[in-house]
């Protein structure tokens, strides 16, 4: 299972008082000296936190692997063909959202979607649509072309309940199985951390996580070589 920091809170912080500290390009080249495999962003209309440039600076800078979180508008994708990142992940985007809420629903947005893949895919860019763990989706999603999916992972996450978590987790681990059997890539992300990890790597299908506010958040307490070797001790099981 591979992982992938988010460093979307890093510039967050950076932007709070419209500064340039703290850098989120110096922390994503920090991130791949200590052993990640790749850096994810999402460039929001609203540019809350990732901007423009920083994509562009990454897009040169980064050894690993950079995944463009995006919407499927405009004036995002022409921006994501012209900077070709490594992947392109499709999200919903709400501008009151404090955060991602859910999945995509590609089922009711089938023509939308799939015309911002074939765009995507003519730059030769993969393309990751965010959903919930639910076949229907991940059987629409498969249909109009997509290369990978990315499960929410935020129920799971959030669960009011240990019997809850174990519900979402299997419910989690049949639809990974279900994208598998359909041939796509399956990836996962949203509120993963260092205690509800644990129990998710027992998915072995999974090919790759994200995270991002947990470590970003203990690295203010412990630093970044810290917190991510304690990331990736779970991850790899050690």
């Amino acid at each position: 299972m591979k992982f992938s920091l988010n460093i979307d809170h890093v510039a967050f912080l950076r932007n709070a008082r419209g500064e340039k500290q703290p850098d989120p390009i110096t922390f994503a080249l920090m991130a791949e000296q200590f052993g990640v495999d790749g850096i994810v962003v999402h460039l929001r209309e609203d540019r809350r936190h990732i901007k423009e440039y920083d994509v562009r600076i990454l897009r040169e800078v980064l050894t690993t692997k950079l995944d463009l979180e995006m919407a499927a508008e405009e004036e995002i994708i022409t921006i994501a063909c012209d900077v070709v990142p490594d992947l392109a992940t499709i999200v919903p985007e709400k501008r009151e959202e404090l955060t991602t809420e859910g999945g995509l629903n590609v089922i009711d947005n089938l023509d939308k979607i799939k015309s911002a893949i074939e765009r995507l895919h003519k730059h030769d860019i993969p393309v990751s649509l965010f959903v919930e763990p639910d076949f229907n989706q991940i059987d629409a999603s498969a249909e109009i072309g997509a290369d990978l999916i990315e499960i929410h992972t935020g129920n799971y996450a959030n669960a009011p309940s240990e019997e809850a978590m174990y519900d979402e987790l299997e419910r989690i681990r049949q639809a990974t199985k279900h994208a598998k059997r359909l041939g796509m890539g399956v990836n996962a992300g949203h509120g993963l951390n260092y205690l509800n990890l644990r129990d998710f790597i027992t998915i072995e299908d999974i090919d790759e996580i994200s995270v991002g506010q947990s470590v970003v958040g203990k690295a203010v307490f412990v630093g970044l070589e810290k917190a991510l070797k304690e990331m990736l001790d779970i991850i790899n099981h050690r």
